[in-house]
């Protein structure tokens, strides 16, 4: 097949299936097999990019998984004005565009920490990390939107960040357990009627 001739559009192929069978049925249950099966490519190509089941898990963290939380909560914060706005924003477009499926099968940072971290140390420094960037940058439009007289100073950043990406979490476990997008979005808006209240 064409994926063969080309080695890294092999590897993506190979990443993109581990991705959706991860998210369909976590890691731990994730069959090569199955992986090889989806994309029609041979062991010897998947072992080629990743010698073993738990590389290709690192990688779809550190590419897929970053990627994901950097195009949708990190990098649209990083020229926003007023930053309550840009996270209200965010939520809203997530609340309104959010799928059954995708309620059915749940957050791949959120899976991935949960059913991961506490066992596997080199799951949980990559998914800690995602985090960690994701904090910092809301921590840093807040302090933007409170030196341009737009947030409350008198908040902490940081702590607030915390709480924000630790409620998002939640939401999006409650919406992955209820299935039930009315409870998620009663959710979303009780977190959205926090962010409100950080206005100046």
């Amino acid at each position: 097949m064409t994926a063969e001739r080309n080695p890294e559009h092999t590897r993506q192929v190979i990443l993109e299936a581990a991705f959706n069978e991860v998210l369909q049925n976590g890691f731990q249950a994730t069959s090569l097999d199955s992986i090889l099966s989806k994309t029609g490519l041979t062991k010897g190509a998947l072992y080629h990019h990743f010698p073993n089941k738990t590389a290709l898990g690192y990688a779809i963290v550190d590419e897929l998984v970053f990627e994901q939380v950097a195009s949708s909560w990190v990098r649209p914060l990083n020229n926003c004005e007023n930053p309550i706005d840009c996270i209200l924003g965010i939520m809203r477009g997530h609340m309104e565009k959010v799928t059954p499926e995708e309620m059915a099968v749940g957050c791949p940072l959120n899976n991935l920490t949960q059913e991961m971290s506490s066992i596997d140390e080199g799951f949980r420094t990559r998914l800690n990390k995602i985090y960690t960037k994701w904090r910092e940058a809301l921590a840093d439009a807040l302090k933007k939107g409170q030196q341009n007289g737009l947030v409350n100073s008198d908040i902490d950043a940081g702590q607030a960040a915390a709480f924000i990406v630790a409620s998002i979490a939640g939401c999006a476990g409650t919406a992955k357990s209820t299935q039930c997008k009315k409870t998620f979005a009663d959710a979303t808006e009780g977190l959205m009627e926090y962010l409100g209240s950080l206005r100046l």
